[in-house]
């Protein structure tokens, strides 16, 4: 009676309050992955094994290029490689992209941000729908989303059967004909990871402004998603220097792993990132779920398919790959600073928006290119063929803007080479684009210092109802 005494009490709160919307887990979704550790020991270990991923780097001070490429946007400011699934919530509020919001209401990204970090977010969308969910900014989110990527992003609650965890994904995987309900479970075991390693756009029609969609309505790859973009007149940004309305590719791992030699041999992401591996005590076998780099477990990994090659053999099979991939995506990065420093030039010598268009069209198709292949995680050992393929039209592309931009510059009467500044460092990069970043990043740690242990606090209080 007590205990039901309770819950009546707290359903009263929930309905005076809009604070109290969360007060109860959601019947479908457990977010707090800390409750399993003892049902599933040693998935739930090796799960949090993840936080031994800690190293942060940054790809732009390895690679100042990507500053001028994602001029005027939020990549210019910050982009680290991706960690261990643990640091899921940590590293987006860490990031500068996220911006140093103070209230709510405020900041630079939307809600929809957060949709591929945490288990609290397929929790929130159970209780206020998808539209009570996308809409505001994604400060909104900080003390409902607290939870790291884990257990009930993948599997039903209490339970090892996997699930589709966000609607919209469902959705995706309906336009390509592959409904969830009646996958394999091979396939069942890809398809949870492509829920969030994939190429995805946040909407911006009236009725479904910031819902996550994935661009797979003439299908899933390079080209068909670059029609459907274009037929849509959609762009993430407007480039800073170019004025090109540019595409963000974002992580599409399950696209070009489709195309690969793995995906068409039917090798899920868990075969190589996630195998089943002898228990400790010898008795059976368990999912490893510290994902990972296939080479660190290479007797479950690789070597159950590649008979009679060793270890050393496929890591030098995958760094030739990984070379080669990393020398054309160069190639395409040189091509693509010039083209947009040189259309920055066309526009200053008075360049007209009808002379612009097939070149900006050209430099939009060829940096989709080149960031779809960048940003597909892992795609020198997925896809390697369909990287370079996809990397040599970047290169064709982007040369074809610059043969343009050349003839309209001579028509204007301006000298070539264009000149471009210092971009060398990350750091001088971003002073050329007149990126005040000591503002930056002071507002950021204020932010972590202020308002992150506000969201912290209200959390704790939240689930502690639970």
């Amino acid at each position: 009676m007590k205990m039901k005494a309770k819950v009546v009490a707290l359903s009263a709160l929930m309905a005076t309050s809009f604070m109290m919307t969360s007060a109860m887990a959601s019947d479908k979704t457990e977010p707090r992955n800390e409750v399993y550790k003892d049902k599933y020991k040693l998935q739930y270990e090796t799960w949090h094994a993840t936080s031994e991923s800690d190293e942060i780097v940054d790809v732009l001070a390895e690679d100042p290029n990507l500053v001028v490429l994602w001029a005027g946007y939020g990549f210019a400011k910050d982009y680290n490689k991706a960690r261990g699934h643990h640091y899921t919530v940590t590293d987006l509020r860490n990031t500068l992209r996220t911006g140093a919001p103070t209230g709510p209401d405020d900041g630079p990204m939307p809600m929809a941000c957060w949709s591929c970090k945490s288990p609290d977010v397929p929790r929130m969308i159970e209780e206020q729908g998808e539209d009570g969910y996308f809409k505001g900014k994604w400060s909104k989110g900080g003390a409902e989303i607290v939870n790291s990527l884990g257990c009930s992003d993948c599997h039903e609650k209490g339970s090892p059967k996997l699930r589709i965890s966000r609607p919209y994904v469902d959705r995706a995987l309906e336009a390509i004909d592959k409904p969830f309900d009646k996958a394999s479970r091979k396939d069942k075991q890809s398809m949870v990871c492509g829920q969030c390693h994939v190429e995805y756009y946040f909407e911006k029609t009236e009725d479904r402004k910031g819902y996550v969609k994935f661009p797979w309505d003439n299908g899933t790859t390079v080209e068909e998603m670059e029609v459907y973009y274009d037929a849509i007149n959609f762009s993430d940004w407007t480039h800073a220097i170019s004025k090109t309305p540019m595409l963000k590719a974002q992580h599409p791992g399950y696209e070009t792993w489709m195309l690969g030699m793995h995906g068409k041999n039917n090798v899920s992401c868990t075969d190589c990132h996630m195998p089943r591996v002898a228990k400790a005590n010898g008795k059976g076998k368990f999912t490893d779920h510290k994902v990972g780099n296939p080479f660190d477990r290479f007797d479950e990994t690789c070597a159950t398919c590649h008979e009679g090659k060793t270890k050393e053999f496929m890591m030098e099979v995958t760094h030739e790959n990984q070379k080669n991939v990393t020398e054309i995506k160069l190639r395409a990065e040189t091509q693509l600073v010039h083209a947009h420093f040189e259309a920055g030039a066309a526009w200053e010598a008075g360049a007209t928006e009808a002379e612009m268009k097939p070149i900006l069209l050209d430099i939009r198709h060829s940096q989709w290119r080149w960031d779809y292949a960048t940003a597909s995680h892992g795609v020198a050992a997925h896809a390697p063929a369909e990287a370079l393929r996809i990397l040599g039209g970047a290169v064709d592309k982007a040369a074809n803007a610059r043969i343009q931009l050349a003839q309209l510059l001579a028509a204007k009467g301006v000298k070539m080479p264009i000149a471009i500044p210092d971009i060398s460092t990350k750091e001088k990069a971003q002073e050329a684009l007149g990126m005040d970043m000591d503002k930056m990043n002071a507002d950021k740690q204020r932010f972590l210092k202020e308002l992150a242990p506000k969201w912290d606090a209200e959390a704790e209080k939240r689930e502690a109802t639970y």
